[in-house]
């Protein structure tokens, strides 16, 4: 199952550099238009509510708050490049922090091999899930989902339904805690993964046969790419970035409880599909998906200044990944109007054939 349509949109500078000034707008607003908006939404809840919003302690609560959604986002676009779809990661993660405190609590383990222990245990998961697609043939979406719901299960049985709470070590709280100057420590967590992913993803061989991949995996293996280890690689990474996501969550909370984490999951997955819309439009990338994580914290925590009640933010999140969706479909029939290709009747869906632009080539 390919995840999303990727057909990288984005206009060449020799493309603009024949456009008028207007034009040129015209063209490059589709790339740089959530970027504004996010600009946009800080500047007007910033003169709406200056006495709140545009505090030092605001912003580092926003980062702070959504930190684990943005750890997440660039977790499942690691497989979504490929084509596939990660659902574990929203299941993973109740497993992963739950792991963690409980092995400090109940069985006395050291912090550092806790968390040493709950990432080798994400790596298992991912390649658990590569080879249950890749080798097993088994779509993405159906796997994934039901591998999530037995580690539900698992994590349930595990509680028995309660909390587990007990003394942590202020080594593990400051995962979370601490502060690099007036940043919370999330955000270097957050940046440097993210120059990580753009250099791998955009920057070398290797990234650029995963988007060849997403975009045609038959194309890609007459073309000698290894597809099923480099898929499975991609849901490699998926696991172990989940697994850090849910130490992170484990120091933020200090607490383990089933009832949290599920939650986490519709966010993440709005962020790589409505970030697929912009810098690279029609096509899941790092930068993109961090911008659209900004969107949906500040779009969020500006509602909430209004005293919005706790349904928004789910309303919110999901209307947003219908309208990305909506907007990576419309996107795509562009490109193929663009290139003189029929753009067919078809709407667009999380599990449609992709295409995909490699260094100025079509593949």
């Amino acid at each position: 199952m390919q995840s999303l349509k990727s057909n990288a949109l984005e206009p060449t500078a020799a493309e603009l550099a024949l456009l008028p000034i207007g034009q040129r707008v015209a063209k490059l607003l589709p790339v740089y238009g959530l970027p504004v908006l996010a600009v946009a939404l800080i500047v007007l809840f910033s003169l709406l509510f200056p006495d709140t919003f545009p505090t030092a302690a605001n912003f580092s609560a926003i980062i702070d708050n959504k930190a684990v959604i943005a750890l997440l986002s660039l977790a499942v676009l690691c497989p979504m490049i490929t084509g596939k779809i990660d659902l574990t990661i929203g299941y993973g993660i109740v497993l992963w922090h739950i792991m963690a405190i409980s092995l400090q609590v109940r069985f006395g383990v050291p912090w550092a091999a806790a968390v040493a222990i709950v990432l080798l245990a994400g790596i298992g998961l991912g390649l658990l899930n590569g080879l249950l697609v890749e080798i097993a043939m088994i779509d993405s979406f159906i796997a994934t989902l039901g591998v999530g719901t037995v580690l539900y299960a698992i994590a349930l049985w595990h509680t028995g339904g309660q909390q587990i709470v007990g003394d942590l070590s202020p080594s593990f709280t400051a995962i979370d805690t601490q502060f690099v100057g007036p940043l919370p420590i999330t955000a270097l967590y957050i940046v440097g993964l993210g120059l990580v992913q753009w250099l791998v993803f955009e920057h070398t061989p290797f990234g650029r046969a995963l988007y060849a991949i997403g975009a045609n995996p038959r194309a890609a293996l007459l073309n000698g790419i290894p597809v099923r280890r480099y898929v499975i690689l991609g849901f490699v990474a998926s696991g172990l970035l989940t697994a850090a996501a849910g130490v992170v969550l484990a120091a933020k909370l200090q607490i383990g409880q089933a009832s949290v984490g599920l939650d986490y999951l519709l966010p993440a997955l709005v962020g790589v599909f409505l970030g697929s819309t912009t810098i690279k439009p029609g096509r899941v990338n790092v930068w993109g998906t961090l911008v659209a994580v900004v969107v949906l914290a500040v779009g969020i925590s500006g509602i909430q200044e209004f005293g919005a009640d706790f349904y928004v933010e789910p309303l919110f999140n999901g209307a947003t990944l219908l309208v990305s969706i909506a907007i990576a479909g419309y996107a795509q029939r562009r490109s193929k109007s663009a290139t003189g290709k029929p753009a067919g009747p078809r709407r667009p869906t999380v599990d449609m054939v992709a295409t995909v632009t490699v260094n100025g080539d079509e593949t």
